[in-house]
């Protein structure tokens, strides 16, 4: 008997360290597939990303990825689901709770305001665009098409341009008093989806708000300068609150950001060029320091043959979900000695399409519905150096006839767009993975969308 219940003891231990591993290896696929994925307010802080810096607590999973609250697009009308502003429809419910002492706010005042993007992938774009709660606004309630003014206070076109890593521009905010929630949408060029970021902003005088700056950074220098790259350092700043990144300029021109480090890898530079650095320190509440001391120094010049080729494009993934017809592919831009002039794309060894070096996106079309495809994108320098391949697998929709979705099984890699049944339901695949038992589409909606 007691030989009996060492072995039962022994396989319920098994069991359970099992479900453990299924479970942590979820969570870095999750992590992994949404590492590319996409944009944040930086400035004035976003909720998200106050999770992230730790001012804002018990947050949840948005601490690892304030770029990912993205989902539909065309708010007001359509988009996001009443309730869930904070999330992005659900994909990280506590944003969602509200109250008008649930999280830090930023001070601001009427008037001009400048506010910040960070990009973890610049996709093109169509709009920025900014929303206010109204004067009469209940902080206490959920967060609603009723709280807010549905007319934006602000938009920032793009006509279809793909922004830079990081981007500024400046709005003129509405008058208001107190605290105030703003909606920052950014809408995505020719895909259904957009990125949406809950703002909390205190105007006028508020308990224990900041206004300080931080004090100016110092000891600016340049080294490891090379044909179109260098390494600026600094020292750190002070603040009464605390630094919670530098933005750094050449001229007037914020061409990087840290998140707190001294220093800073410029690539993509112009060779035999004068560059003159600044770096500018900044707080969680928006506060922006005076400007350091500049570094000034000059690229070298390309006097050798260039055979370097430049580095695979990163974060390869498929845009919005697969029409029966096409597929819209984005990645990250590629980095080279001397500079990427273009990107191949291609459908198993076939060449598609080569684009431009500042084009990191492309639909390809004129495809079979229903049909697993594999695509891969080489970034090229003008001297003909080609990098190594990033390779993506996806399905096409099923054509408008085409019949009944296929049955979810344990063991299948399922691409972002795939249909399958379960238990008499239709869902759609939100992250490419391979199935497990345990993981039926009604236990992981992170990984499967009922239709």
């Amino acid at each position: 008997m007691s030989i009996l219940q060492n072995q039962r003891s022994l396989f319920v231990k098994a069991i359970v360290a099992s479900g453990i591993m299924l479970v942590m290896l979820a969570c870095m696929m999750l992590l992994a597939e949404r590492a590319s994925a996409h944009g944040y307010v930086e400035s004035p802080a976003s909720r998200g990303y106050l999770c992230k810096l730790g001012t804002n607590t018990d947050c949840g999973a948005v601490v690892y990825e304030p770029q990912s609250l993205e989902t539909s697009k065309g708010f007001p009308a359509a988009g996001l689901t009443d309730g869930k502003f904070g999330s992005a429809n659900g994909i990280f419910p506590k944003l969602d709770e509200q109250s008008s002492t649930r999280w830090s706010k930023v001070n601001v005042t009427s008037g001009q305001m400048t506010f910040t993007w960070k990009f973890t992938a610049n996709h093109a774009t169509t709009d920025f665009r900014y929303f206010i709660t109204k004067p009469t606004w209940n902080p206490n309630s959920p967060l609603t098409r009723d709280q807010f003014g549905l007319v934006p206070f602000c938009t920032h076109d793009m006509d279809g341009a793909q922004p830079p890593f990081t981007l500024s521009h400046t709005c003129d905010i509405p008058q208001r008093t107190g605290y105030h929630v703003i909606l920052a949408v950014w809408d995505v060029d020719n895909t259904a989806n957009a990125f949406y970021n809950t703002i909390d902003v205190q105007f006028g005088p508020s308990t224990g708000g900041d206004t300080i700056a931080p004090s100016a950074p110092s000891g600016v220098s340049a080294s490891n300068i090379g044909t179109t790259s260098a390494t600026v350092s600094w020292s750190a700043s002070s603040d009464n609150v605390g630094v919670t990144g530098y933005r750094v300029y050449n001229g007037s021109t914020q061409i990087g950001s840290t998140t707190g480090a001294l220093s800073l890898n410029l690539t993509g530079l112009t060779s035999n060029t004068t560059y003159n650095i600044t770096v500018k320190a900044v707080d969680a509440a928006g506060n922006v320091s005076a400007a350091s001391n500049t570094a000034t120094f000059k690229t070298l010049t390309v006097t050798t043959p260039d055979t370097t080729a430049p580095t695979a494009p990163s974060g390869l993934h498929i845009m919005g979900t697969p029409t029966s017809s096409s597929m819209m592919l984005m990645w990250n831009a590629s980095t080279d000695n001397v500079g990427v002039t273009g990107y191949r794309i291609y459908n198993g060894s076939a060449l598609v399409a080569t684009v431009s070096g500042t084009t990191t996106d492309y639909t390809v079309t004129g495809l079979s519905a229903g049909t697993t495809y594999s695509f891969s994108v080489r970034a090229i320098d003008a001297a003909g150096n080609q990098s190594a391949a990033s390779t993506i697998s996806g399905t096409t929709a099923p054509s408008d006839g085409g019949g009944t979705a296929p049955a979810w099984a344990p063991g299948v890699a399922y691409t972002v767009g795939i249909l399958v049944t379960y238990n008499g339901a239709t869902y759609e695949c939100r992250q490419s993975h391979t199935s497990l038992t345990g993981w039926e589409p009604s236990n992981v909606p992170a990984l499967w969308l009922l239709k």
